[in-house]
């Protein structure tokens, strides 16, 4: 056990990342419209990626399971798993569909639109028959989104999955993601995300998030609290430059963010997530013990913190060095 206010180490045990890779097209200038962009910067995305890769940057062992096109994006994206250290035993390609491309513009204030280009993208082709079973049941937890829900066969793919690592003893990691342009209704994305709420150990939802899955406009604990389910072991509601909030069964708080000039929030969530994985992969006790809990979820707040001080997810998933520097207040 790490004394008090000094950071878990990072676990060895296998996190296993679930879902879509694919390529973002971001505007050379910020604030415009994607009509208006004189260009575009290609860069890889994708929330179960950018996961894979933040556990991985801050020294954790990782793996990403999901499909690109047999095409020069998908092969690229592969490679870039491979040089951060993600192991690559789970992915595949697809040689009829290809690699999913979104154009996401970013607004003045950092945040993002999307369009998407999927039709169908080879994530979306997945079949239960393509999973590396073994690799899943070697990883001590499972982390995945709600995009791999919206078709078949990828949605029976991600079933499949979530039932083998639930089999297995893994932990079940939930971060719904929601990306509405997806689906082919917001009703429709309510109740497919939530048709796998019960099966998860730990939720993370945005404040956004939490208002479209509850219906209000209140961010406050009684709402978040509609969302727990009796086998949850911690639900997470980040709040951007506020912080975050925990739940748990026997307690709850919240964990101010740190203060740092944004650029472009794309990944900051997948930071966080990937921080407090690795960070109780090898020790889950830490999710019943609060002080222990808070550090863990204050070093979560400083990777998302850093991530958005960078344009592009990846390049701006920090070290642990980096993360210290900030709470210590080097940065």
């Amino acid at each position: 056990m790490a004394p008090n206010g000094v950071v878990e180490k990072t676990g060895t045990g296998l996190i296993v990342s679930f879902g879509e890779m694919l390529i973002d097209f971001v505007p050379t200038v910020s604030g415009v419209s994607l009509a208006e962009a004189p260009g575009f910067l290609k860069a890889p995305g994708g929330a179960p990626a950018n996961v894979a890769i933040a556990v991985s940057r801050l020294g954790g062992k990782s793996a990403f399971v999901g499909k690109l096109g047999d095409d020069e994006f998908g092969h690229m994206l592969a490679g870039i798993l491979r040089e951060n250290g993600v192991v690559d035993e789970g992915i595949n390609f697809d040689k009829g569909a290809r690699t999913a491309l979104a154009f996401v513009t970013l607004r003045a204030d950092g945040e993002r639109e999307f369009m998407f280009y999927r039709n169908p993208s080879a994530d979306m082709l997945l079949t239960p028959d393509e999973l590396n079973l073994d690799l899943i049941r070697s990883a001590k937890v499972f982390h995945y989104g709600s995009i791999s829900l919206i078709v078949e066969p990828c949605r029976t793919a991600h079933l499949k999955a979530m039932e083998v690592a639930k089999d297995a003893g893994l932990l079940l990691s939930y971060d719904p993601n929601l990306r509405l342009p997806l689906w082919p209704s917001p009703e429709e994305a309510r109740e497919q995300i939530k048709s796998i709420w019960d099966k998860a150990d730990l939720i993370k939802v945005s404040d956004v998030e939490l208002e479209f899955l509850t219906g209000s406009n209140k961010i406050d604990d009684e709402s978040a609290m509609t969302l727990w389910h009796p086998n949850l072991k911690l639900l997470l509601v980040t709040l951007g430059d506020l912080g975050c909030r925990y739940y748990t069964k026997n307690f709850h708080g919240e964990v101010q963010a740190f203060r740092v000039k944004t650029v472009d929030t794309t990944g900051a969530g997948d930071s966080f997530v990937g921080a407090l994985l690795c960070k109780i992969v090898d020790d889950q006790s830490i999710l019943e013990d609060e002080p222990r809990l808070r550090t863990v979820l204050k070093f979560a707040n400083a990777c998302g913190a850093i991530t958005t001080t960078k344009k592009g997810a990846i390049p701006a998933l920090p070290t642990e060095s980096d993360a210290l520097s900030l709470i210590n207040g080097g940065a």
